[in-house]
């Protein structure tokens, strides 16, 4: 099974830096697992600058918003993948069943994470997952919002909860929260 690493902290903490230094630690080569969708002019130079940036590094782009265990498991090659981010793969999966007529329930949620563990045990190299504490501000004033952040919490616990170490970036300084001499 692949070493799991969830990453988290807020926005703009520092998390997406961090962990791409560290994944340049690991073996290549190394598959970076972009979920951001492009709605706007401004998102769209953000994703080319972002792209070109991974290019020079020596990365492997995959865009992705929604079958994540899916991207996994085609990189299996790689040595290292990074999924930068399942926030807004959270919010891809709320879009695209509000395009249905309907609703994602916490329990979905956690059996699409059930299916991203199944992914990283068929993987030998190193997955680090990125994603955004949401749940440390107000309570949301709406029921979407609530949701996403319901969402989000439980994709951060399941996620955490298989992962070999956790870290915790705040102001651009990782916290260890969890590491694989721990009990699971």
């Amino acid at each position: 099974m692949a070493k799991v690493i969830l990453v988290t902290g807020g926005a703009r903490s520092g998390k997406s830096a961090y962990s791409e230094t560290l994944a340049k630690n690991f073996p290549a080569p190394r598959v970076y697992i972009a979920t951001a969708p492009v709605m706007d002019e401004e998102m769209r130079r953000r994703v080319v600058r972002h792209q070109q940036q991974r290019k020079n590094d020596g990365w492997d782009t995959v865009e992705e918003e929604i079958d994540l265990a899916g991207a996994v498991e085609k990189a299996r090659a790689c040595g290292t993948i990074l999924v930068d981010c399942l926030t807004l793969w959270i919010n891809n999966l709320l879009y695209a069943a509000e395009q249905q007529g309907r609703e994602i329930t916490e329990d979905e949620m956690l059996a699409k994470c059930a299916r991203l563990e199944k992914a990283c045990a068929g993987f030998d190299g190193n997955i680090i997952f990125v994603i955004n504490e949401v749940g440390m501000g107000i309570v949301p004033d709406n029921p979407l919002a609530r949701r996403f952040r319901d969402l989000s919490g439980r994709c951060s616990q399941r996620i955490a909860e298989f992962a070999d170490r956790v870290v915790l970036v705040a102001c651009g300084l990782p916290l260890v929260l969890k590491t694989e001499t721990q009990l699971k």
